[in-house]
C-alpha cells in the first residue's frame, strides 16, 4: 500500500505522525509547508497541480491534516473513475474528526477513516448514504472479496435502489451465510446482483461480479505462439460462456516453465503462471480425460486438466483439443477449473 499524508501547521504534523502509525508496512510519503519542515517530513513542492498530481497517480490514500476545503480544492483537478481514484481523507490538525472525501467504497476510504479515529480517539464521519441506513454496499463488498464489477453504472443503480428495497442475490458458489439489510437470495426480479465466472445475466437489469477463481489449464507443443494459444482458449470461453475476467492463474507441467508461448500469453493478460511436477500432476484427484502421447512426452497421462484442477474444487470445462496447420494430432488443449479463494 502506498500512502501519502500532508501536514498545513505543527500540530497538524504531530498528528500525521500518529495516523502514519496505523500503516506500518505500506511506503509512505509526509509532507508539510516549509516552516514547519521536521524529521520525516518532505515540503511542498509547486506548481501545486503537479505535485497533488503526481501524487493522486501514486498513492493508494492520501490524507490531508487540516480543513477539508483545502483537500477538495487541491484534488479537484484530478479526480478520474471511482474505480481507479485513490481514497482521500481528511482530519483535523487536532484529531477530532476524520471524514473519508473521495472513494469511499471501491478506495477503502471509509474502512481507513475508521481505523485511523481508532487510533485517534476520534469520530469517523461517513457520510454515504448505504453506511448512514445500514445497507448493504455492493462496491464496498465487492472490493473486499477481489470481485471485478463489470458495469459501474449498474453499481450506482444497485445503491440508489438498495435504499428503497432489498435487491436479489444469485452465486455460482455460496458467498454469504445471513444476508445483510439490503440483499436477499434470488434469481429472477428487474434488478439484481449475479455472482459468476459465467457471462449470464437472469436479471432484467443484472449488474454482475465477476470472481477471479478460474484456473486455466493448459498443455500445448513446444515453440507455440501465444496467438495461437490465445485463439484457442478464446474459443473455449464462447463455447461456455465464460468471462475471461474470471482466470486467476494459467498451470501446466514444469516443462513447460520456459515456453516462450504461454509465457507471453499469460504475461499480455497478467496472469500468475504455476508449474507443476509430472509426479504431482499424476496424484491430483479426479476424472481426467487420458493420452497416451501426452504420457509418452511428459510422463502424465494429461496436463491440462490436471494442472487447471490443481488446488481446485471441481472441473468446469474438460480438454479441448485444437488442431493447427502443420501438425497432425492434438497440440493445443485447454482444462478450466475453479476455486473459492
Amino acid at each position: 500500500m502506498k500512502v501519502a499524508v500532508f501536514a498545513f501547521s505543527r500540530r497538524g504534523c504531530d498528528t500525521a505522525r500518529k495516523i502514519l502509525t496505523c500503516f506500518p508496512d505500506a511506503e509512505q510519503k509526509a509532507y508539510t509547508m516549509e516552516r514547519f519542515q521536521e524529521n520525516g517530513f518532505l515540503p511542498f513542492l509547486h506548481p501545486s497541480k503537479t505535485f497533488y498530481g503526481e501524487l493522486f497517480a501514486w498513492a493508494d490514500a492520501m490524507i490531508f491534516v487540516g480543513s477539508a476545503g483545502i483537500a477538495v480544492r487541491e484534488i479537484a483537478p484530478h479526480v478520474k473513475d471511482k474505480r481507479t481514484d485513490p481514497a482521500v481523507i481528511c482530519a483535523d490538525d487536532g484529531g477530532k474528526y476524520v471524514i473519508p472525501l473521495l472513494s469511499g467504497h471501491i478506495g477503502g476510504a471509509n474502512e481507513l477513516a475508521k481505523q485511523i479515529a481508532k487510533t485517534l480517539c476520534a469520530v469517523p464521519v461517513i457520510t454515504t448514504a448505504t453506511d448512514v441506513n445500514h445497507r448493504f454496499s455492493v462496491d464496498t463488498w465487492a472490493t473486499k472479496n477481489g470481485f471485478i464489477i463489470d458495469k459501474m453504472a449498474l453499481a450506482k443503480a444497485v445503491s440508489a435502489e438498495i435504499l428503497e428495497r432489498d435487491i436479489p442475490v444469485c452465486s455460482d458458489f455460496p458467498v454469504m451465510s445471513d444476508y445483510p439489510k439490503g440483499v436477499v437470495p434470488g434469481e429472477e426480479g428487474e434488478l439484481g446482483i449475479c455472482l459468476s465466472w459465467e457471462k449470464k445475466t437472469p436479471f432484467k437489469r443484472t449488474l454482475r461480479l465477476i470472481p477471479p477463481v478460474l484456473h486455466l489449464g493448459i498443455g500445448c507443443r513446444k515453440g507455440t505462439e501465444a496467438e495461437t494459444i490465445d485463439q484457442a482458449v478464446e474459443q473455449v470461453l464462447d463455447t461456455y460462456r465464460i468471462d475471461k475476467r474470471a482466470i486467476k492463474c494459467v498451470a501446466s507441467i514444469d516443462l513447460k516453465k520456459e515456453e516462450k508461448g504461454l509465457l507471453t500469453y499469460a504475461e499480455k493478460n497478467q496472469w500468475q503462471t504455476v508449474f507443476y511436477k509430472a509426479e504431482e500432476l499424476q496424484a491430483a484427484k479426479g476424472d481426467f480425460t487420458p493420452s497416451s502421447f501426452v504420457k509418452d512426452v511428459t510422463g502424465v497421462d494429461n496436463v491440462c486438466e490436471r494442472a487447471a484442477a490443481m488446488g481446485a474444487k471441481r472441473l468446469i470445462v474438460k480438454k479441448n483439443c485444437h488442431k493447427w496447420r502443420h501438425h497432425s494430432d492434438c497440440g493445443r488443449a485447454f482444462g478450466g477449473a475453479f476455486w473459492v479463494n
